[in-house]
C-alpha cells in the first residue's frame, strides 16, 4: 500500500476551494510572509499565464504558486523557474513515463510534444532587490482549455493522453518535496547541477529551433543554457545568448 511522502519541512501550506488567482493570493500574502508557503485553489476566477495571456483552468487541473522571500537580486530569484521545472517534471514522471515528457525553454513542460504545464514567475521588490517571488504553475491534468490553441504546442492533459487521474492535492505533496530538495541542492552547491538535471529534460536539446525576441527571430542549434538560464544557441553568426524569447521547433 503507497503512503504519502511527508510535507517537507519549512514551507507552509494553503489550500483553497477558491480564488481569483493564487499568483494574486500570493501577493497578497507576501507582506506578512515568514517562511515559504504553497497556496492551491481548487478553483480560478481569474488565472493568467506568461505576458499577460489567459491561462483557462477547467476543472480538476492543478492551480498552486509557491511565494517566497529568495532575497538577492532578479536574475537570482529567477533561477527558481528552472528549480520549479525540474521539481515539476519530477512529480510528474511518477504518474507518466517520464520518456514522455520534456521541459521546454524557460518555463513549460511538455507532454508528448503538447504543452501540458506552465510556469509563471512574479515578483516585487526594489533597489535592485527581490522583495518577494511568486512561483505560479499550472499542470492540465484533467482537461486541456479548448478555447486556447497554440499550433506549435496545442495543450493537452495527463487524463487525456494516458487515461490517468492524479489528485491535485497529491500533487502538491509530492511536487514540493521535490522542489525543497532544489532549494536544498542551490543552497549547497549552487546552480550548476539544476542547470545540468534541466539540461538532461530539455526538449530539443541540440537541434535547430527558432527564438521569436522583441527584436526579432533567431533561428539556431540549442546548445544549452548558461549559468544565467539564457537560452545559448549556435547560429550562422556564432553563439548567441538570449534572456527571454518564444520558443518554437
Amino acid at each position: 500500500m503507497s503512503t504519502e511522502p511527508p510535507w517537507p519541512e519549512r514551507y507552509g501550506r494553503v489550500v483553497l476551494d477558491s480564488v481569483d488567482s493564487t499568483n494574486a493570493e500570493a501577493a497578497r500574502m507576501a507582506p506578512e510572509l515568514d517562511y515559504p508557503t504553497w497556496i492551491l485553489a481548487h478553483e480560478q476566477a481569474a488565472p493568467r499565464g506568461r505576458r499577460g495571456n489567459r491561462w483557462s483552468m477547467p476543472p480538476g487541473n492543478f492551480a498552486a504558486t509557491l511565494v517566497m522571500r529568495p532575497g538577492g537580486v532578479p536574475g537570482w530569484a529567477a533561477l527558481r523557474g528552472f528549480m520549479a521545472g525540474v521539481a515539476l517534471f519530477e512529480a510528474l514522471a511518477l504518474y507518466v513515463d517520464r520518456t514522455r515528457l520534456s521541459l521546454k525553454w524557460p518555463n513549460d513542460v511538455l507532454l508528448d510534444q503538447g504543452k501540458v504545464a506552465g510556469i509563471l514567475l512574479e515578483s516585487a521588490g526594489k533597489g535592485g532587490q527581490v522583495d518577494w517571488l511568486a512561483i505560479g504553475i499550472g499542470v492540465n491534468l484533467t482537461a486541456a482549455p479548448t478555447e486556447i490553441r497554440d499550433a506549435a504546442f496545442p495543450p493537452v492533459s495527463v487524463a487525456e493522453q494516458t487515461d490517468i487521474r492524479i489528485d491535485p492535492e497529491q500533487l502538491l505533496v509530492r511536487l514540493a518535496g521535490f522542489y525543497a530538495t532544489q532549494e536544498d541542492i542551490l543552497t549547497q552547491l549552487g546552480f550548476e547541477p539544476i542547470r545540468e538535471s534541466w539540461l538532461r529534460h530539455a526538449a530539443r536539446l541540440g537541434e535547430i529551433i527558432t527564438a521569436r525576441t522583441s527584436q526579432g527571430e533567431v533561428i539556431g542549434r540549442f546548445e544549452t543554457i548558461d549559468d544565467a538560464g539564457q537560452l545559448v544557441l549556435e547560429t550562422e553568426d556564432g553563439p548567441k545568448l538570449i534572456p527571454a524569447a518564444e520558443i518554437y521547433f
